[in-house]
């Protein structure tokens, strides 16, 4: 019986992302929207590593409980973890998607 991993469990689910086609779960796209936010705030590279690490652990836990799930979920959830820690890096995050 061949054992899966972890890793491979994490690329098997899917995201509904904003215009309606699906892609495969990215913990590194979590990790980098957060850490864009986190510079972007002006908070120190060593604290944005630490900040957005454990961001994304938490969503990414969030996104494995579940089979299918949306990008506008996924933005719910990080925001809210990102706010956890730093408040002006989760409006940089919030905003960032605003302009974009």
């Amino acid at each position: 019986m061949k054992k899966t991993t972890k890793k491979a469990k994490k690329s098997q689910l899917s995201i509904v992302k904003r215009k309606g086609h699906t892609e495969l779960y990215d913990e590194r796209k979590v990790y980098g929207s957060c850490f864009f936010a986190c510079r972007n705030s002006h908070m120190g590279e060593k604290e944005a590593e630490e900040i957005c690490r454990k961001v994304a652990a938490a969503v990414t836990k969030w996104v494995e409980r579940e089979k299918l799930v949306s990008s506008d979920a996924i933005f719910k959830i990080l925001a809210d973890e990102l706010r956890k820690h730093n408040e002006d890096a989760a409006f940089m995050y919030a905003t960032h998607r605003d302009i974009n």
